[in-house]
């Protein structure tokens, strides 16, 4: 049995943010401007981005409204009943709460009645995580449709107030400060089914790779700014103590993510050793790259290895949207869907790395006609 995107849907909150603005957004840190803002902003090519917090650091939109706006986006273009979904698969790198789980608050402001409930942990790879399940799911014929739901809210987490907490101005690393001027707010959500509707898109196959085993941990929140300190932020006596470490600060060793570039292009090769992948057929690449600079690494490196996509076959909707962590692969298939370029046939691949422990998933779809 097969499974088809029949709908998808996003939200984006707030007006766009352009980069004049993030700091009078985010704040200064220590009431002092960014030494680092400009050299990250270049790298990363994003131009405008949305933020769910507003200039005095009011939450606008909470993780869990912004993922359910972008459901009810989904479903509000298919004539799927909600009552009738049987699974609702939900992803997101952390959720407004500790406990309970991200899915019960989405699946409660939806208002889906008695559905079968998933919730993927991790970072960008765990939207694939969430997609394979619903997908599982529907070819095993357990359900008619899934619901697959995912969100990212890192603006609260870059206030400058978080850093003068952790020490300040002057304390603060270009690990810790990277992700600041990276990521920003959005949800996405797509509706899988067992039979196609109209002009969809049917999941030929869905593979990771996690590398977790061979790589030390690139991006994490929970370890403090002293890297030789083996404790989590659930050690410290205090959450305040734990503040005052930096082991609430988002980090990102960057001196690692090199690996992530070649990691994704190895695990496409793989693909075509196995004769899953062949990019000679190949229409369209969604490719979540975080950043400008690794855009032409990847091209480069799968040239070399002779597997060339050319560039006119690529999409990204980084530069306008930001990088939306988790969320960006359902929000990039519901723009790229509609600018309308795509035509029965079509061949898509989906690629989501990951530099948290580096984990690269694939997602491989069809454009097809009911």
């Amino acid at each position: 049995m097969n499974a088809y995107i029949t709908s998808t849907g996003a939200f984006l909150p707030g007006p766009p943010v352009d980069n004049d603005q993030i700091e009078d957004i985010l704040g200064r840190v220590d009431g002092r401007r960014s030494r680092l803002k400009s050299r990250i902003l270049k790298a990363n090519g994003i131009l405008t981005r949305h933020y769910a917090i507003d200039a005095a650091h009011r939450t606008t939109h909470s993780n869990a409204d912004m993922a359910i706006r972008a459901a009810r986006a989904c479903l509000s273009s298919s004539p799927v009943p909600m009552r009738s979904i049987g699974l609702l698969s939900c992803a997101t790198t952390q959720g407004d709460l500790v406990l309970p789980g991200f899915g019960s608050m989405v699946q409660a402001g939806i208002g889906i009645p008695e559905v079968e409930l998933h919730t993927s942990h991790g970072i960008c790879s765990s939207s694939a995580m969430a997609i394979r399940a619903a997908t599982n799911s529907l070819r095993l014929g357990e359900h008619d449709s899934a619901l697959v739901v995912v969100s990212e809210l890192a603006s609260r987490l870059f206030k400058h107030t978080r850093y003068e907490a952790a020490g300040g101005y002057e304390a603060i690393d270009f690990d810790a400060e990277f992700l600041r001027w990276m990521l920003s707010d959005g949800a996405g959500a797509w509706l899988l089914e067992t039979r196609p509707r109209g002009r969809c898109l049917r999941v030929d196959w869905i593979r990771s790779y996690s590398h977790a085993d061979s790589f030390p941990v690139c991006m994490s929140i929970g370890r403090p700014t002293d890297q030789a300190d083996p404790r989590s932020w659930q050690d410290f006596p205090t959450y305040a103590a734990a503040e005052a470490a930096g082991a609430l600060l988002i980090r990102q060793d960057v001196r690692l993510l090199d690996h992530i570039v070649k990691l994704g292009v190895d695990g496409a090769l793989r693909l075509i050793d196995e004769g899953l992948l062949d990019v000679a057929r190949l229409d369209h690449l969604l490719c979540h790259y975080s950043s400008h600079h690794f855009r032409s690494r990847i091209f480069d490196l799968l040239q070399m290895s002779g597997a060339m996509i050319p560039y006119e076959k690529w999409f990204t909707n980084l530069y306008t949207r930001g990088n939306t962590g988790c969320a960006s692969i359902l929000i990039m298939l519901d723009d790229f869907l509609r600018q309308g370029s795509a035509e029965t046939g079509d061949t898509l691949l989906c690629m989501v790395p990951e530099s948290g422990r580096f984990n690269v998933a694939y997602i491989h779809l069809t454009i097809v006609e009911a």
